[in-house]
């Protein structure tokens, strides 16, 4: 099958100039390659995270240029839900609307089930899977009285595969993929699509601050036999948030190497 020029273009992705992102934990690793590729594309990213987090939005902003101008910094923990409302209301009273949520935001506390705490569970699945929740449910109401959103969850290739030591993590990750598919179907006769993407072992900090070993094991697990950049998610992620995508929702994109097909 061949296409015309007009016919490619018109499947083109579109500027994001005028389009409002929140991105959680937005200022560094993958969350900062997403508003990077955001910003890049003309849309103004609202960076929720920590205190700590504003700090690295402004190393961040630091190193964008021209677009950093459009990256701003709201605080809030993700695991709160009253701190999610309140940070969602701020962007909106700033910017006057929310076209695009990435959550983004995650921890890790490894342990094996056995040796995990109580506390250690509660706090990556308050981190990783109500964070999103809470998030999705700050923004849905203005979403759906547009007519127009697009929701991305970043899930992980431990979500599909489990991890020996991180059952907390897994839980979460793969409590992301219902979640997407759920808020999909409730959402997809609104102009709203939610999709998620799965990275495999990414070059971050959290992946770095990992023993040397359990690096290589993970490269020797990859077909590809190296880590992703966390600019090829941030890739993936621009491309489901575009206008274009609308025909995309519930779908997960796994991006690892091939270590899980």
């Amino acid at each position: 099958m061949t296409f015309t020029s007009t016919e490619a273009a018109s499947g083109a992705l579109k500027s994001l100039e005028g389009r409002v992102a929140i991105v959680t934990g937005g200022s560094r690793g993958i969350g900062g390659a997403i508003s990077t590729a955001l910003a890049a594309d003309g849309a103004i990213v609202a960076v929720v995270g920590m205190p700590a987090d504003r700090e690295r939005t402004d190393t961040l902003r630091a190193s964008l240029n021209g677009s950093a101008k459009l990256v701003h910094f709201f605080e809030g923990n993700v695991a709160e839900y009253d701190a999610c409302v309140a940070a969602t209301n701020a962007v909106i009273e700033r910017f006057g609307r929310i076209d695009i949520l990435v959550n983004n935001a995650g921890i890790t506390k490894d342990h094996t089930a056995r040796k995990m705490t109580i506390d250690e569970w509660n706090a990556v699945l308050g981190v990783n899977l109500s964070g999103p929740f809470f998030m999705i449910k700050s923004v849905l109401d203005h979403m759906l009285e547009r007519g127009y959103g697009r929701i991305v969850n970043i899930s992980s290739v431990v979500g599909h595969m489990g991890n020996f030591g991180q059952a907390n993590y897994a839980a979460a990750k793969a409590g992301l993929l219902g979640l997407t598919k759920t808020l999909a179907l409730e959402t997809a006769r609104s102009g709203i699509t939610v999709n998620a993407v799965a990275p495999g072992f990414t070059a971050t900090e959290m992946v770095k601050l990992m023993p040397q070993a359990a690096i290589d094991g993970a490269k020797s697990r990859t077909p590809v036999d190296r880590l992703g950049e966390p600019s090829e998610i941030a890739r993936v992620v621009r491309f489901l948030v575009d206008e274009n995508s609308g025909f995309i929702t519930g779908s997960t994109y796994d991006v690892n190497g091939g270590m899980y097909m």
